[in-house]
Parts: structure tokens; sequence; C-alpha cells
């Protein structure tokens, strides 16, 4: 089975006031954190969306052994940049696409090893992470499903086909720090964590 990774970071971070994908953690970035995650994952081809600061964010991630796609929709919300990535793997040899926002540093490679494992097992399953109440990324979807992920609209992403009961859906239970850094109050928390 070939897994394809998406992970996410085409927003404008306006709530950040600056790109958050440049913000320092450690010897690299936020997104940096994220990207050395997946990028840990066997057998796995890795695809990093970008959209606002397209080449500032590029080139802080250009020694990543990673495939950049284009978002030119970014504005659009975070369907638009699930849409390109899509559109993009749907051409490859590829059975499972993983996506990952690129703001979420304290997700280990570990856990999304254990959600392609539970994809392998569940075939047909869409595997996703359970926040408090409701199922969201990261997740993995079947390429049955690329389709489905074609006709996303607006800034919820996934969210719809996530909590959707028409589709069979697997939610880990492993827990996970699903926290995402939005703020620079997130990101001083996450700092003073470090």
């Amino acid at each position: 089975m070939k897994v394809a990774t998406l992970v996410l970071a085409a927003g404008k971070s306006s709530r950040m006031g600056s790109p958050k994908q440049l913000l320092k953690l450690g010897n690299t970035t936020l997104l940096g954190i994220v990207i050395e995650s997946v990028c840990s994952i066997p057998n796995n081809s890795v695809f990093c969306v970008l959209g606002a600061n397209a080449d500032l964010i590029e080139k802080s991630i250009e020694f990543y052994d990673i495939s950049i796609v284009r978002n030119i929709n970014y504005d659009q919300g975070l369907s638009s940049s699930i849409v390109a990535g899509i559109q993009h793997v749907s051409e490859l040899d590829v059975d499972l696409v993983l996506i990952v926002l690129g703001d979420q540093p304290k997700i280990e490679s570990e856990y999304l090893k254990l959600m392609i494992q539970l994809a392998l097992e569940k075939k047909d399953s869409i595997i996703t992470s359970r926040y408090q109440n409701r199922n969201g990324v990261p997740a993995i979807f079947p390429k049955k499903y690329f389709k489905n992920l074609l006709n996303l609209q607006g800034d919820k992403g996934a969210s719809k086909l996530l909590n959707n009961e028409e589709f069979p859906i697997y939610s880990m239970s492993e827990s996970v720090d699903l926290v995402d850094i939005d703020t620079q109050d997130d990101y001083q928390h996450l700092l003073s964590k470090s």
C-alpha cells in the first residue's frame, strides 16, 4: 500500500499576525517539526501544500525530502488546500492519503504510524483523530474517497466527511495532543512547555 501525506500549510496566519509556519521551534520551525514527524514514516511520499507566503515558506523547508504543491485558492479556506493536494496525488500511484495540519507540532510520528497500520487493517474505512466531541485531522482516506475530498468547500476542511455517519469511520482511541498553534498566546504556551 502506497501512502501520501498532505501537510496543509497554506493559510495566511491572520490570527498570528505573521507566517506561523516560520515560527522558531528548537532547531527548526513550527512547520519543520510537523514535516520531520511525517518524513520519518516509511514508504510515505510527503507533499506540503503552500499558499500565502509560499516562496518564503518553501525556502525554509527546501532541504526536506518533500514535494511542494501550490494552492492558488488558499484564501477560499482549508478545503481548497485539501482539494489542491488531492488533485496532485490523484495522478500518482497512491492507495491512502494521510492529511495533517502544519500547525499541530505535538503529534508524533508513532501516532501517525498507528493510524496507517489501522488503515491497512480496516481497508475501506476513514481513520480519524478524536477531538472532544467530533472527529478531525490527522485523518487517513483510502483512494475511493478522493472524489468526496475534491468536492469540499469552505474553511471546515474535511470535517463534514469525518463526521458523516454515511461513511465507515474509525476514530483513534490513543491519546494525542492535538493542539494547534493559531495565536501568539498559543505559541508562547508551546514554548513554555518545550
